[in-house]
């Protein structure tokens, strides 16, 4: 009995030792729950914030590009227009204005020389004749050029890379526009005024146009030149600059002075006041870069702004707001249905065995770590470390593979960026410095070569292999483009640290379709090395290579 009785004591203690055990599994779980609550709304808010800024950050540091290469664009047009001022041939003709009426020896009734003058003013005739010889010489080396002209002091036209049709034209007829311009030459930067980008009164496109006076040897003003440049190529190569994850980006550009469009995606805007209120906050008070927003609904848009001071204009890029916050949209997904599907484990892990719980982490992370080594191996046999480009084992391979698909009207194109003086650019600056500038090639032609593949051939040597598409002729065509565009952008001021690098280049592009092994390599180098000095932009050697 007394035995009986013990036992029938013990089950209530056992029991309710059993419900607190119980009880406390619950409140640990119930609490797991709650902080990965708060958790996940934390993470959503603070990776919300996080790539909504990333994502306009992105987007103003393009445009910035952008602008720059606008700027430069100009600053080119600029020193070649100085270059054009400094021939003799210029000051010879614009000296005669000092002894005699440069009326005389043009016909600005038909357009072109008198022929009377020829008889009258021999000496003089020549001299017109030459500068007139040299301004279509000059015009033969500038891309994009609606014309370079040499002009009185009253922009009476004497020559111009048009020809006849032209000279004789007098600009300004209207005095006041006339003195309008003669003052902006004499307040100009040694002499030259920039009217910005205009629409052509002459071909009525869009041009960058530009005048520098001409002085005789005490300082007065004889006469000037002016150089009209097309903006088309620089529009197109901005449209062909494509942003990853902005498929519909549009540009446009406002002169701060009067509101109006330099360019515009919707051309009817050109030359036309911008009504948008935001931008006319911008051109009021205007500022380096920033952002702002307009329209509503599924049209709304996120504008991007950066400030060229130095022209007075203001560059905007344009993308739909559901595209430029997509990424941000994905993230928040993400986390939420991560932080779901963590609560859910947590209620199935906390019913499974510790043990297993134990094994299956150790499993996986030695699959990881086996993954890992594999990627580590495979990385190390075919890419270059530094560059992430591939090596010239990965090209060996590659180039068998290429003969198997090559023929005569499906060639493959080869461009070489050989970097000059690359040992200069160590020992001046660092071997930090020179990885940065090794690491910024191979990224930019990775960029501008995206269906190509880009390898590390040497030390201070990039080669691009390019499967030729269409027709030979076009895919020639596009090839040169693209290596010019590269090579554009890798000869600006590249920023590695606290330096500023301007690195300079050999380029060559050669076509092959028999024979595709390495000495294709030999082939690029030896054409790099028939040229004098660096490339020039616009001057890539190009060669058939069998």
């Amino acid at each position: 009995m007394s035995k009986k009785a013990d036992t029938t004591k013990k089950a209530p203690a056992e029991a309710v030792a059993k419900t607190g055990k119980l009880s406390t599994v619950t409140v640990i779980l119930v609490a797991e729950l709650v902080v990965m609550a708060a958790l996940i709304i934390i993470m959503t808010i603070y990776i919300g914030n996080v790539t909504h800024q990333n994502a306009l950050d992105h987007m103003e540091t393009i445009t910035a590009e952008r602008a720059q290469i606008i700027e430069s664009y100009v600053q080119d047009s600029e020193k070649t227009l100085r270059s054009f001022a400094k021939a003799s041939q210029v000051k010879d003709l614009l000296m005669l204005s000092k002894t005699m009426d440069l009326h005389e020896l043009v016909d600005e009734e038909n357009r072109g020389y008198d022929s009377s003058a020829y008889q009258k003013y021999p000496e003089e005739m020549k001299i017109l004749e030459a500068a007139q010889a040299y301004t279509e010489e000059f015009g033969k080396d500038v891309p994009n050029l609606e014309g370079f002209w040499i002009g009185s002091w009253e922009t009476l036209v004497m020559t111009h890379t048009g020809g006849m049709p032209v000279v004789g034209m007098t600009t300004r007829q209207d005095p006041a526009l006339l003195q309008q311009l003669q003052n902006a030459m004499l307040k100009g930067d040694n002499g030259l005024y920039n009217a910005g980008i205009i629409i052509s009164p002459a071909s009525k496109k869009q041009i960058l146009s530009m005048y520098i006076d001409i002085t005789d040897d005490n300082g007065e003003p004889i006469g000037l030149v002016g150089l009209g440049i097309f903006t088309d190529q620089l529009v197109d190569n901005l449209d062909r600059m494509e942003i990853k994850g902005l498929d519909n980006t549009t540009y446009s550009m406002v002169n701060v002075p009067d509101n109006k469009y330099i360019f515009n995606s919707e051309k009817e805007l050109v030359t036309q006041e911008a009504t948008n209120q935001q931008i006319l906050d911008l051109t009021a008070s205007p500022k380096m870069n920033g952002s702002f927003e307009y329209g509503t609904g599924s049209d709304r848009k996120v504008s991007t702004f950066s400030y060229i001071q130095k022209y007075n204009w203001i560059m905007m890029i344009d993308a739909p707001r559901s595209q430029v916050y997509a990424m941000t949209r994905r993230m928040l997904i993400f986390v939420v249905v991560f932080g779901f599907l963590i609560i859910g484990l947590i209620l199935v892990f906390a019913f499974l065995n510790q043990r297993q719980e134990k094994i299956n982490r150790r499993l996986s992370k030695q699959i990881q770590k086996t993954e890992k080594t594999k990627e580590s191996l495979n990385a190390a046999m075919f890419k270059d470390v530094l560059t992430n480009a591939f090596n010239r084992v990965s090209l060996s391979i590659d180039l068998d593979e290429m003969q198997l698909k090559a023929a005569e009207d499906h060639p493959f194109y080869f461009v070489m960026f050989n970097i000059l003086d690359f040992s200069a650019i160590n020992s001046q600056y660092g071997n930090d410095a020179g990885d940065s500038v090794l690491v910024n090639v191979a990224d930019a032609l990775k960029e501008y070569f995206p269906t190509g593949k880009v390898y590390r051939t040497g030390s201070d040597e990039f080669v691009v292999a390019v499967e030729g598409t269409g027709s030979v002729q076009e895919s020639q065509k596009q090839v040169m483009e693209l290596a010019k565009e590269a090579h554009y952008k890798l000869i600006n001021p590249m920023n590695v640290g606290t330096a500023v690098v301007t690195p300079t280049f050999k380029v060559s592009v050669g076509k092959r379709v028999r024979n595709l092994n390495t000495t294709v390599i030999a082939a690029l180098k030896d054409m790099g090395n028939k040229q004098q000095g660096k490339t020039i932009m616009g001057n890539i050697m190009y060669s058939d290579l069998g």
